[in-house]
C-alpha cells in the first residue's frame, strides 16, 4: 500500500492511539497498538496525546511492543484528518451520561478536545469490539443465564416467556447504547473468524471484518525433533483465575516425557503446583516484548487464553491448547465465555480439519481430560501433524477479511478528503459495503 503521508510538512491523516483495558484483559491495550502498527508500516503518524496532570490509564505503560509514536499534550495537525483506535469505544471513550453506569469513559476528555481541534466531521473513531462475541439479544441472554449457573432445561423453559422478550429488549436498547451506535463517526469492528447474518441484522451498524491479525508470522524457530535427552518446551499464558484448577492435571500429564519438560508460566495468579517426575516448572515475571517472543519461538506447545494469545498461536503455526477459565463444578462445570473457541473450531471443521485435535481443544477447553490431552498434543507425532495450520477465516469478501486492511481503507479514504472524506461519510460507506460483503457471502 501506498504512504499515505506526503513527503512534506502536510499531513493528511493522523491517528491517535487511546489505550486502556475494557474488558478486563491486557489484549485490549494491544489491540490498539496493533492497529497502530499498521497504520505506521502505511505511514501514518501515531500520537499518545494525554491532557496535562491526567495519568494514564491503568496498565497502558506495561511493556507492550508500541509502535513509532509521539507523547504530546494537545493535538497535533490541526488541518489533518485524524483517526482514533480503541477497544470498545463506548466505554473507553465516549462522553458521560446523567444515567446509571453512565460514567464517561478514560480517554473521554482527549477525545472531545481531539474533535475540537481537527473540527466537525474529520474525526473517525475506530472501535474494536469484543472478538467473536457476534450474539444476538436473545442468545446474549442465554449466554448470561449460563454463565450464571442456570441449568439448560430451566433456559429452554424460560424461552417463551414474556418477562424473557421484555428482558431481551431491554438489553438490546441497553447493548445500543454502551456500543454507542448512536455514534455515525464510529466505525464499530466486530471481529471473528466468519460473519453471523443474525448478529448483522439486528445490529446493522456493526462491522463484521475477519481478525486483527499480530504483525510476526511463524519464524524459523526451532522445534523438538525427538533429540533423546533434549527437554520440551510447554509455554502456558495463564491470565484466568481458575487457571489453578487445572495446573495440577496438566503437570501430572506432563510427568515422565522422556527428556523432561520445562514447563513456562506467565500468570498474575499464584498457582502452587504439585511436582512431577522431570517436569520443571518456571515462573516468568512481566516480559519485555522481544523476551516474550523469543519464549514463543522456543516453544514445542502453547496454552492460550482470550483472543490476542490465540491469533497469535494460529498466526505462528504452533501446535496449542485453549483455556479461558471454568466456573462451577461437577455437573455444573461450565466454561467462562467460549465464543472464542467455538468460532476457531467452528471455522477448522468447514474447512475439513481432522476431528482428534479439535475434540481435544473443545475438551481441554472445558477442563476435561486435561492431563492425557496435554500429553497427546505434545509428545504424539500423529496428533501434532494432523493440528490445523493457517488463520480459518471464512465469509468475508475483502478488505472484511481482515481487520487491519479495513482500518489502512478508514484511513485512506480519510485522507482523500473532500466531501465523500468526511467521518460520517467513511463511516456509512464501510457499513454499507460490510453489509454487502455479508449478503455475497455464504453464511
Amino acid at each position: 500500500m501506498r504512504p499515505l503521508t506526503r513527503p512534506r510538512r502536510e499531513v493528511p491523516v493522523v491517528a491517535y492511539l487511546l489505550p486502556a483495558v475494557v474488558g478486563g484483559g491486557l489484549g485490549d491495550i494491544e489491540e490498539v497498538l496493533a492497529a497502530g502498527r499498521r497504520l505506521a508500516r502505511a505511514g501514518v503518524p501515531l500520537v499518545l496525546f494525554r491532557r496535562p496532570g491526567r495519568p494514564l490509564p491503568p496498565f497502558v505503560n506495561g511493556p507492550f511492543a508500541w509502535p513509532p509514536h509521539r507523547r504530546v499534550r494537545r493535538p497535533v495537525h490541526p488541518t489533518a484528518a485524524a483517526l482514533t483506535l480503541s477497544a470498545g469505544w463506548g466505554i473507553a471513550a465516549a462522553p458521560g451520561r446523567d444515567e446509571p453506569y453512565g460514567r464517561a469513559g478514560p480517554w473521554s476528555e482527549e477525545r472531545a478536545e481531539i474533535e475540537a481541534a481537527h473540527g466537525p466531521d474529520r474525526v473517525l473513531h475506530v472501535s474494536f469490539e469484543e472478538f467473536a462475541r457476534t450474539l444476538t439479544s436473545a442468545a446474549q441472554g442465554r449466554e448470561r443465564l449460563r454463565e450464571g449457573g442456570v441449568p439448560l432445561r430451566e433456559i429452554r423453559r424460560r424461552a417463551g416467556a414474556a418477562a424473557t422478550g421484555r428482558e431481551t429488549e431491554g438489553f438490546r436498547r441497553a447493548y445500543r447504547t454502551f456500543r454507542a451506535f448512536d455514534r455515525p463517526d464510529v466505525l464499530h469492528l466486530f471481529t471473528s473468524f466468519g460473519p453471523s447474518r443474525a448478529f448483522a441484522r439486528e445490529f446493522p451498524e456493526a462491522v463484521a471484518t475477519g481478525p486483527l491479525w499480530p504483525d510476526r508470522r511463524p519464524p524459523p524457530a526451532r522445534r523438538h525433533r525427538g533429540r533423546p535427552g533434549t527437554p520440551r518446551r510447554v509455554l502456558w499464558y495463564a491470565s484466568p483465575s481458575s487457571s489453578a484448577r487445572v495446573v495440577d492435571a496438566i503437570v501430572a500429564g506432563l510427568g515422565g516425557v522422556p527428556g523432561g519438560v520445562r514447563f513456562e508460566i506467565r500468570s498474575p495468579h499464584a498457582m502452587p503446583a504439585r511436582p512431577a517426575a522431570g517436569v520443571r516448572l518456571v515462573r516468568l515475571p512481566p516480559l519485555a516484548p522481544r523476551a516474550w517472543a523469543r519464549r514463543w519461538d522456543r516453544a514445542d506447545l502453547a496454552i492460550v487464553t482470550g483472543s490476542r494469545s490465540l491469533l497469535e498461536a494460529i498466526a505462528r503455526g504452533l501446535p496449542f491448547l485453549y483455556f479461558n477459565g471454568i466456573l462451577g463444578s461437577g455437573r455444573s462445570r461450565r466454561r467462562h465465555r467460549p465464543e472464542k473457541i467455538d468460532a476457531l473450531l467452528a471455522a477448522w471443521r468447514r474447512a475439513g480439519a481432522l476431528p482428534g485435535p479439535l475434540r481435544d481443544l473443545a475438551d481441554f477447553a472445558r477442563g476435561r481430560r486435561v492431563g492425557p490431552i496435554v500429553r497427546r498434543a505434545l509428545t504424539d507425532a500423529r496428533w501434532r501433524r494432523g493440528f490445523p495450520r493457517g488463520g480459518p477465516v471464512w465469509g468475508f469478501v475483502p478488505p472484511f477479511d481482515d481487520a487491519g486492511a479495513v482500518v489502512l481503507e478508514a484511513a485512506r479514504r480519510l485522507a482523500l478528503g473532500g466531501r465523500a472524506a468526511s467521518a460520517r461519510a467513511v463511516v456509512a460507506a464501510l457499513r454499507r459495503e460490510a453489509r454487502a460483503s455479508g449478503a455475497a457471502s455464504k453464511v
